[in-house]
């Protein structure tokens, strides 16, 4: 028998071998205990004649799984979300998991076609980390069959365990330190407020400044991290507050870089004409003109007890959701 051009099945193996299917399907399952010595090398050479490669996820699927995990993230370009992924990824390897990564790039309608396509493919599990969530989609999670963990994002309404950050720790934290170093203006640099981790930022720096009054604030909010813009807003503070110690506080890497960027066009010197601190700390951040204070996230953490919590649900734990909170670590720099 000649070898057969594409891929070879176990019907194939069988035939080339002169044995039955069962024979060859307990040959692959480990099971050669229960064959002749002289049947095992001959499907030993049947598969090796024809390249015969097993379908390990048809195999999966008739099991009752298919050892896939989908990952959904707003924006893969993202340092969080890279950290987050490689936290995904570490747990997956070591647990035999095979991780789908959907960059939706903020876009809901990307988000309701990629959680389409891991339906389709069968995913054990669901780790979603998303810009928001509509009714609808909502609504479609609610329908899934797999598990699902959240991943920064904070509703407990919707009644999946979720992983994040501690942002009321985390702001009040940082303003601490503010005060503590004298500053008694800051202006809030922030994308959307229609994603619930910001949000609760801001809303914890409202609730310290109520404390502490001494502290005002104001807060900039833009769908687009436009440095023009975030340029003229600054100066517009800087305006606002003469004679005051001031200070800007970014609610993600995103707004630090952008701020940062907007500070060297306005030829403005972080520290002695104004201190920066923010959530996040990307690489560069340690590198920019004596390095900018941050509140580091614990994103590999977070992506591992995400990972973790799943595969919990998909081995079959059945108890209440579960929301948990990390803590960040101020980083105290020069910006500050």
């Amino acid at each position: 028998m000649q070898k057969k051009k594409g891929f070879a099945t176990i019907s194939d193996v069988a035939k080339q071998a002169n044995v039955g299917k069962t024979s060859v399907s307990r040959y692959l399952n480990g099971e050669q205990n229960k064959l002749s010595e002289q049947m095992i090398d001959k499907i030993a050479s049947a598969i090796k004649l024809l390249d015969y490669r097993p379908n390990h996820s048809a195999r999966m699927l008739k099991a009752g799984q298919s050892k896939l995990i989908g990952l959904l993230l707003a924006d893969v370009t993202n340092p969080y979300s890279i950290d987050v992924l490689q936290g995904i990824e570490d747990v997956c390897r070591q647990q035999g998991y095979m991780l789908m990564v959907c960059n939706t790039n903020n876009q809901q309608d990307l988000q309701t076609q990629y959680l389409t396509l891991l339906e389709a493919h069968r995913v054990d599990g669901l780790i979603v980390n998303t810009a928001g969530m509509t009714p609808k989609q909502v609504s479609h999670f609610q329908k899934l069959s797999c598990p699902l963990v959240l991943v920064d994002r904070i509703n407990t309404s919707l009644g999946y365990d979720s992983v994040g950050l501690d942002n009321h720790q985390a702001v009040t934290q940082a303003c601490q330190h503010l005060v503590r170093e004298s500053y008694d203006a800051l202006l809030v640099i922030t994308e959307s407020l229609e994603v619930e981790p910001r949000q609760a930022r801001v809303d914890a720096i409202s609730e310290f400044c109520k404390q502490n009054t001494r502290l005002q604030y104001q807060v900039f909010e833009t769908d687009k991290m436009c440095v023009d813009s975030i340029a003229q807003t600054i100066t517009t503070f800087m305006t606002a507050f003469p004679q005051q110690k001031k200070a800007i506080f970014t609610t993600n890497g995103v707004a630090m870089m952008s701020t940062a960027k907007a500070l060297k066009a306005l030829n403005l010197q972080i520290r002695r004409d104004i201190g920066l601190i923010g959530i996040d700390d990307p690489e560069w951040a340690q590198l920019f003109e004596g390095g900018i204070t941050v509140m580091r996230q614990p994103s590999k953490i977070i992506g591992k007890t995400a990972c973790e919590r799943l595969l919990s649900r998909i081995q079959g734990n059945q108890e209440a959701p579960l929301y948990l909170t990390l803590n960040a670590e101020l980083i105290i720099r020069e910006s500050t």
